[in-house]
Formats: structure tokens, sequence, C-alpha cells
């Protein structure tokens, strides 16, 4: 075995689930053959634990890394701050300028706190919405995080959130006294949200939701659900930790003349530095003053120093033109590939979050794409989360390895599932969350 397998295999029975983050799992991607670590990473290339050179055509540090792996100048802005101590008894002023940055770019905000990560975020952004309305019920559309809150909703309904991103999140663990505090909805299902306003109204603290995800809402979605949400004294909560920085700067929701009460950013925020942001009105989040939200880390000065940096060469570059250029020409050059050879796809998804999906067999043969890709150098599945560093010389390798990928793969499939296994040489990947029983 490799490296990379050996240190995985020990990881397993030292880290409960093998890894910190469910969507790093390498069960989620090539059982027993994924790289699994990497001991460099730099613009969109990875090297990992074995010395293999990979270019990175997946979800770039999990969507945090808009502006590529170790961005210079977010380096020597975060470097300099080490150097002068991270940490000490005062406060970071860096936070205060971050603060201030925000809410020039969003004009509506007025008050920000921060946190560390975006599950963090949402937490704090729900617990604010709570103390703001002195009310319990929160409405969910859309994917918030590992949290005993976001959670709760699959007591009640055991698959509630299944389709709002992740299916099998189990809330082992979490107080079966919450069950009725978080009510799914459907993203565009305007009869769910209505119907969640009848039978909740006078409960709702808050409805958080993806203002995007997979697509632009239809025309005037957004205001009903803000004008329904206010008028039973509600607050509307944005989670752009997935979408903001890369739709447009700032966050997808400026696009659309529709203003929530309170937004949350994290992971392109950083880029690879930990840093999550909860803006809002001063009537939504004063109510933050009553509550106790609060913690040691929350005061290190690396997440604000890198996030002032990040948004700075965000804008210099117009990082989210970018994304959407290369999400655009990826999308296109897998529906090309996989025409020629005949391999069944649908492409979908707004191109900066670009994902396709195979037609028929679809873990087997997403695992046998990744595979084959792996072979040509990459890092490859059916979803990218583009990032300023997939330049076009990368794009053309990367469009010549797809182009071998689905014709291999146009000579496998036609030979039945066992020949797609077979060629696999291995586990089938994993959807979803499940428990590892080795």
């Amino acid at each position: 075995m490799s490296k990379s397998q050996d240190l995985y295999k020990h990881a397993k029975a030292r880290i409960p689930g093998g890894t910190q983050l469910l969507s790093k799992r390498p069960e989620q991607f090539l059982p027993n053959q994924w790289p699994n670590y990497a001991v460099k990473a730099k613009g969109c290339e990875v090297w990992d634990l074995d010395g293999n050179h990979y270019y990175d055509l997946t979800s770039n540090g999990i969507g945090s890394c808009l502006l590529g792996y170790a961005d210079p100048d977010v380096t020597a802005a975060v470097v300099k701050r080490v150097e002068n101590g991270s940490m000490s008894t005062l406060n970071a002023p860096e936070e205060v300028y971050l603060a201030d940055r925000l809410c020039e770019i969003h004009p509506w905000a007025e008050m920000v706190r921060f946190a560390r990560t975006g599950g963090e975020t949402c937490a704090v952004a729900v617990r604010i919405a709570r103390a703001t309305t002195k009310r319990d019920v929160i409405a969910i559309c859309g994917y918030h995080g590992w949290s005993d809150w976001y959670l709760a909703a699959n007591i009640a309904m055991k698959d509630g959130l299944d389709e709002l991103l992740l299916p099998g999140l189990s809330p082992t663990g979490v107080p079966k006294i919450l069950g009725g505090t978080a009510i799914p909805i459907r993203h565009g299902h305007v009869d769910e949200f209505d119907a969640v306003i009848r039978e909740y109204g006078d409960r709702l603290a808050a409805v958080i939701m993806e203002p995007f995800r997979h697509e632009v809402p239809a025309p005037g979605y957004l205001e009903h659900i803000r004008d329904e949400v206010h008028r039973v004294g509600a607050l509307l909560i944005f989670d752009e930790i997935t979408i903001g920085w890369r739709y447009t700067f700032g966050g997808c929701h400026l696009t659309t003349g529709v203003n929530p009460d309170i937004a949350v950013f994290a992971k392109a925020l950083g880029n690879g530095h930990p840093i999550g942001a909860v803006i809002g009105t001063k009537e939504a989040m004063d109510a933050a003053q009553d509550s106790f939200i609060s913690s040691t880390y929350w005061t290190e000065a690396v997440g604000p120093t890198a996030a002032l940096a990040v948004i700075d060469k965000m804008e210099k570059t117009r990082a989210w033109e970018v994304a959407m250029r290369v999400g655009e020409t990826v999308q296109k050059d897998w529906m090309d590939a996989a025409s020629r050879y005949g391999v069944k796809i649908s492409c979908t998804g707004i191109p900066c979050l670009a994902h396709f999906g195979f037609e028929e067999d679809g873990l087997a043969r997403k695992t046998l794409y990744t595979k084959l890709m792996l072979d040509q150098g990459f890092l490859g599945t059916t979803m990218i989360y583009p990032t300023i560093c997939h330049t076009d010389e990368i794009l053309a390798l990367h469009r010549d390895a797809i182009d071998k990928v689905f014709r291999k793969m146009g000579e496998i499939i036609p030979k039945g599932p066992d020949a797609v296994r077979a060629a696999i040489g291995g586990p089938v990947c994993q959807s979803g969350f499940k428990r590892l029983v080795d």
C-alpha cells in the first residue's frame, strides 16, 4: 500500500469517521485509491504524501479557495500578521476593518459578528434570530452545517434534509426535544413555504436559505419569501457560504434586489484561512448582546487579516467573472467529450458551481470517471468549484484528459455494469452520510 493508504487506514482507527469533514472522505471519491493527503497545494495543483502531482478540478478546498491554493497576496498578509502575533489579550483591529468593509459592500447591513467556520456562522445567525424574535422555530432551505439546530429537522422527519444537499444525515446525539424546531422546505416550492407560514407563522423566528445554489430562482420567488417572512414578524437569513463571492462580488443576493435581515459568509471569504461572518441590520443583530455568543479563537487576527486581503484580491481580479467563465468552459468540455463517445450525462448548475451526472448507474460511473481522471493526473469528479488559477493552459490539459477518459468509458460501459466495476478495481464511492464500518 502507498503511504497515503497506510495513513488513512490508521486514521480510521484513530479518528472517528476517518476525516474531520465528510466531503473529504476518500469513500466519497475513490475508496482505497484516492490520494487522501496533500503535503503541498499551490494554485490548483496538489502534491500527495507519495510525491504524486495532480491538477485539482474538483472542489478546490471544498469551495474555500476561489483564488487558488496559497495565494501569494493573502499568504503575505497572513505571514506578516503571524510574525506580529495573531493572538493577545487585546482585540485585533482587523476585525473592525473587516466589519466596515463588509458593510460597505452590503449597504443594507449595519452590524457584524465573526466566527471561524461556516457551521458556527450559521449557528450564530440562528441564535441571533431567535434572540431578536423571541421565537424558536426555524424554517430551512438548503444545507447549513452539522449543528443541533439544523439536524433537528431529521428528528420529526427521518429524511427531512435528504433533498437539501446531503442525504442520510443522522440526528444521533441531537436532543429529541428539539424535534419540530427546524422545518425543511425545498428551494422553489412556494406551496411548501406557504404551508410553513400558515402552520408556524406566529412561532417562526426565521427562514434561513441559500438564495441560489443549483439554479437562479424564478422571478418573484425571493420577494415572496421576504414579504411573507416579514408579514409574520420573522427574519430572513441568506446563507451565502457556498455561492457567496462566486456569482458576484459580495454574494448572489446583491443581484436580486432582495435584501435579507441577516446574511452569513465563510469558505471563499478566507481562501483557506478560517473566517466566517454574520452581517445584518441593526434591528436584527442588536439582540446578539442579549445572548451569550463568545469564543476565544473568534478573536485571533489571522482570519480577518486573510479576509481583508481576499476581498481586495477578488475585487482586483474580478474573480467571480473568472469562475463563471471557467465553469462554462468545463461544462462545455464535459458535454462535448461525453457526446463524442456516446456516454450519457446531464450537465446542470450555475457555471461557478458546475456539475454533471450520469444518466444510468450513476455512482459506479462516477467512481470510474474519478479513477480514470486520476490516471491522467487530475483530481476529477462530477463537479468543479472554479478558481482564478484554472488557466487556459490547464483547461486545455483538462480537455485532453476528459477526452481520453470519456473515450475509455465509451468502450467500457457497453460491456455492462460488471465491466464498469472491474475497471474501477475497488469499491464504488459512497453518496451522502454513512457510518464507516471499517
